[in-house]
């Protein structure tokens, strides 16, 4: 019996990986549960300031450390949250970090800053921070809220730049504000650059994931 059971192939690396519960919200907040593409939230900041590359990077690693930080906290602090102010205790603390971005971009970013404009402080509204910490931080131990934040930040993150990637081009002839060889006589979509644009792009990644999972036939 021994000797059937050491004959038996080991599971591979990979799969051992893909049991992990650290891997598991990894990927769930990138891509499996994305924010934007699959639970449909921030959209209102992914289709405002995804008209540029820069814009979207920079509020991505925004709205990202705000989400690690405002749930690192609530999970540290859920034992002693009541929970009948647990929503205006989330605010608090996420007025308290977004506060914190808003005053480096103006630091140290200040044309990005005015750009992004009013969306920076928005964050404090972004349903993707409030629903972290409340469907995840205040459940779960500070270790596993932290590669949520930064998952779900990171999908986040990526689903705009991927917006803005696209946006950028049509709309200006720009990617990170240089010039795109081969785009010196190109007429700008103007639509590209507003709202509307966005919603097209963004409705576009979605309809693309859609084609890369499998459903069951009913």
């Amino acid at each position: 019996m021994e000797n059937n059971q050491s004959i038996l192939p080991k599971p591979s690396r990979w799969l051992r990986l893909q049991y992990k519960k650290w891997f598991l919200i990894l990927k769930n907040g990138i891509s499996e549960e994305n924010p934007i593409i699959v639970s449909v939230l921030g959209i209102c900041s992914a289709l405002a300031v995804t008209n540029r590359v820069e814009n979207a990077i920079v509020m991505g690693i925004g709205v990202t450390f705000v989400i690690m930080a405002s749930s690192m906290m609530v999970s540290m602090m859920r034992n002693l949250i009541p929970s009948k102010v647990r929503m205006v205790a989330f605010m608090v603390i996420i007025s308290m970090f977004t506060i914190v971005v808003q005053m480096f971009l103006q630091a140290f970013l200040p044309v990005v800053a005015a750009n992004l404009g009013a969306y920076t402080g928005l964050i404090i509204t972004n349903c993707i921070v409030m629903g972290r910490a409340e469907a995840f931080a205040i459940k779960n131990p500070v270790k596993y809220t932290i590669i949520d934040g930064f998952a779900n930040g990171m999908g986040y993150t990526l689903v705009l730049i991927a917006i803005a990637a696209v946006r950028e081009p049509l709309a200006f002839g720009t990617f990170l504000g240089m010039s795109i060889p081969g785009f010196d006589n190109w007429i700008n979509w103007n639509v590209m650059a507003l709202a509307p644009g966005g919603f097209f792009v963004l409705t576009l990644l979605a309809w693309l994931r859609t084609l890369t999972k499998k459903y069951e036939e009913a």
